[in-house]
């Protein structure tokens, strides 16, 4: 019992920190002879942690206080990327310094130009932007050379990396995208709540107006299988919809949206009339959740040429670390179903704890708001 405990408040307590799109840069690399045209997009609020941009302290961000701070953007920047071609070590010249605006915020785009001593045919680049500040933070790599576009992750683990210049790795892709799928869904605590709040009733029935102890495993199992095959077959439908350009939503309605799927989920626990077919709840509310799962994966860059593969690979890997999720969960709770303290303070005090910070989710998001310092 205490297991399932500590791991519901740490959820928790961790959760604000990470309910909104972690921290990416984005860089890009054209290749043409012994030349590679470069564009490197930071977040400012990135920036202003790292080297302090916000110099009267006011919370806003001027163009001035950018502008003023253009040879410190460009040195914190290029002192944690370096590249070479084999083993000879390229030299980069900064062109420009613009300002871009993603859907997450404002960032800084530094244009440069990258100069190697012989022709580029293999590309090492190491990659160690913000990792002493910000462990889960991530560089995606867009690299074009010739008719062939390769798309890479840089993470803490994996901050150097070796591109072949018209050699496309098939199991790079895979492995890196489905990496990326397993971690979104275990950082994306929306997306787990949402889950969680579904399969705790899992192991439980009700009978006479109340809840009972499911009768066997394979009861509880039958639920958990048809929750997670309908929000499975949800997402994957609204995802690959998204990622080929089909359909598309404002990200601030899906952030909204998903916010609001975690508050239903939760507050039906609490009022058993709204947690008839759950399984059908999990498809319905899926389908918006594909499309945050969407968003995540445009940018990360999705290589025209290898579109399915990495899609299919990124689907697969949040599929991945979604049954993981379950492995763990459900064991416990079948353990715990027959004791009170699952249905007093599991199910209904972690329904209200799941439900309370939905709620502050979804203020923030619709109003764009900050209501949980983190």
């Amino acid at each position: 019992m205490r297991l399932i405990l500590a791991l519901a408040i740490l959820l928790l307590l961790s959760a604000p920190a990470w309910a909104h799109k972690p921290s990416d840069s984005y860089l890009s690399f054209t290749v043409n002879d012994s030349q590679a045209e470069g564009r490197w997009d930071i977040a400012l609020r990135d920036l202003d942690y790292a080297i302090g941009l916000d110099t009267d302290g006011d919370g806003a961000i001027t163009w001035g206080e950018v502008r003023a701070r253009h040879d410190a953007i460009a040195s914190y920047a290029f002192s944690h990327l370096t590249v070479h071609t084999g083993k000879r070590p390229c030299s980069t010249a900064i062109a420009d310094q613009l300002i871009d605006h993603h859907t997450d915020g404002t960032y800084a785009v530094l244009r440069f130009t990258t100069t190697c001593p012989a022709p580029i045919r293999d590309f090492s680049i190491d990659y160690r932007l913000l990792f002493e500040l910000d462990a889960q933070h991530k560089g995606l790599l867009k690299l074009t050379g010739g008719n062939e576009t390769l798309a890479a992750i840089f993470s803490q683990e994996s901050p150097a990396q070796q591109f072949t210049i018209g050699t496309t790795s098939a199991w790079r892709q895979i492995r890196q995208y489905a990496q990326e799928g397993i971690w979104h869904i275990w950082l994306g605590y929306d997306h787990v709540l949402f889950l969680l709040a579904l399969l705790l009733p899992s192991v439980l029935r009700r009978a006479g107006g109340r809840w009972e102890s499911t009768p066997d495993f394979f009861s509880a199992l039958g639920e958990v299988v048809a929750i997670v095959t309908a929000f499975t077959l949800a997402h994957s439908i609204t995802l690959g919809l998204a990622t080929l350009g089909l359909i598309a939503l404002p990200s601030r309605l899906v952030e909204s949206a998903i916010a609001a799927s975690v508050i239903y989920a939760a507050c039906a626990n609490l009022y058993p009339a709204l947690s008839q077919r759950r399984w059908l709840v999990a498809f319905l509310f899926g389908l918006i959740h594909g499309f945050g799962f969407a968003t995540v994966l445009s940018d990360l860059g999705l290589p025209k040429e290898s579109l399915a593969l990495s899609l299919v690979s990124f689907n697969l890997g949040v599929e991945v670390g979604q049954l993981a999720i379950v492995a763990m969960f459900l064991p416990m709770a079948y353990g715990l179903r027959r004791s009170w303290s699952y249905q007093r303070l599991v199910l209904v005090s972690g329904s209200l704890a799941i439900a309370g910070l939905a709620c502050a989710w979804l203020i923030e998001r619709t109003f764009d708001l900050k209501l949980i310092p983190l």
